[in-house]
């Protein structure tokens, strides 16, 4: 059995997305170990638990300062010792693992870029350079988006456009799920939702325009509230924020919308998002309106399977005619047509064939390296 060892910038356990998707499947064919990101704790130690067939590791250390990077190589050394970790890949999801890991050996080193992490609130400055040290370093690289593709696809001659995908049996079960969470079953009707992290990419000021415009229509938001202060969010009677739920309990929400949102602000952050949950919408069979965020509007808003609005008042006559709908069946059925060979299995398969071909390049050349040698 081979190893990956997986540094991430995302704990675990904070949203079922991306990398529990994909490397919960390449745990199948590797021994995963999912390397958080360091936090502060009660001493300098590491903790290891498996989940779903992942080893996931929290690093802790008492205090940030000039020693941290070289406590963090200490742990991931020992893990390697204590784990007799030997051949192994390398996969980043973020740019700042470089600090920590520069002693590391990898057979191979996979870059998946689910962002564009540069972007986002409180991001170091020193990530852009790490990033292009990365990018020389990686054997392959993928991003989370084609919009993401398109600007990177000229700093890495092996770079692949991987969209995030769905699970289609997961999300499909709202469509016939009939009992209701507790928290939202006195929500009345209509019902308009959102899932997902509720950060500077949320979009406040629509929801709360939206909501005063409309005061019978409730919105139900379902996610943490991270990096933006929550008192800053709109507080109105038909707005109910439910907090974070779990993935296995999403489609017991989802079952009981009328309308399903991607409220994201148009800004540097949401410049390069693919939204998972935008699939994940439509295999529930919810219809769905979105502001105009790239990787959204093409392909599901140009397909007419998303309604793209721009402010408050194409929101709401976007809502109405969803309300009105009469041709719902057909809408579905063309849904169900669009996501039909869309799922997340594709989508490893197609990864871990091209890393399969990097392998075997690597293998290739070192051994006619060998030959050189020997002759």
């Amino acid at each position: 059995m081979k190893y990956l060892l997986c540094f991430s910038h995302l704990s675990w356990n904070f949203v079922y997305q991306r990398p529990q998707h994909l490397l919960t499947r390449f745990s199948k064919h590797y021994q995963v170990f999912y390397f958080e990101e360091p936090k502060i704790g009660d001493s300098d130690r590491y903790i290891v638990n498996v989940q779903d067939g992942v080893y996931i590791v929290e690093l802790l250390i008492t205090k940030h300062d000039e020693h941290t990077n070289a406590k963090i190589e200490n742990f991931i050394s020992g893990i390697l010792q204590e784990y007799e970790i030997k051949d192994y890949l390398t996969w980043y999801y973020t740019p700042m693992a470089l600090q920590f890991t520069k002693h590391l050996n990898p057979e191979t080193v996979i870059y998946d870029s689910m962002d564009e992490l540069s972007a986002f609130r409180f991001a170091p400055p020193q990530l852009l350079q790490l990033e292009e040290e990365l990018f020389k370093k990686a054997d392959v690289v993928f991003t989370g988006g084609y919009s993401l593709y398109q600007a990177k696809k000229d700093r890495h001659h092996n770079i692949h456009a991987m969209p995030s995908s769905i699970d289609k049996s997961h999300f499909g079960k709202a469509r016939k799920i009939q009992h209701e969470p507790e928290d939202q079953a006195h929500i009345g009707f209509p019902r308009l939702g959102f899932f997902g992290v509720v950060d500077e990419r949320f979009d406040i000021e629509l929801l709360r325009e939206v909501s005063e415009k409309r005061p019978a229509w409730q919105f139900v938001i379902i996610g943490p509230v991270v990096k933006i202060n929550p008192k800053d969010l709109p507080q109105a009677e038909n707005i109910h924020y439910l907090g974070p739920k779990t993935y296995t309990e999403l489609p017991t929400y989802i079952a009981h919308w009328n309308i399903a949102l991607i409220l994201f602000a148009l800004n540097e952050s949401t410049e390069f998002i693919s939204p998972t949950k935008t699939p994940e919408y439509l295999a529930a069979g919810k219809p769905v309106i979105s502001t105009a965020i790239k990787d959204v509007v093409q392909p599901y808003g140009n397909a007419g399977l998303v309604q793209i609005i721009d402010d408050a008042d194409s929101f709401i006559s976007a809502a109405e005619k969803i309300f009105s709908d009469t041709e719902e069946d057909h809408w579905l059925r063309t849904v169900d047509h669009f996501i039909e060979d869309d799922s997340w299995d594709h989508t490893f398969q197609k990864m871990n064939r091209l890393i399969n071909q990097v392998q075997k390049y690597i293998m290739t050349k070192e051994n006619l390296k060998k030959q050189i040698n020997h002759v």
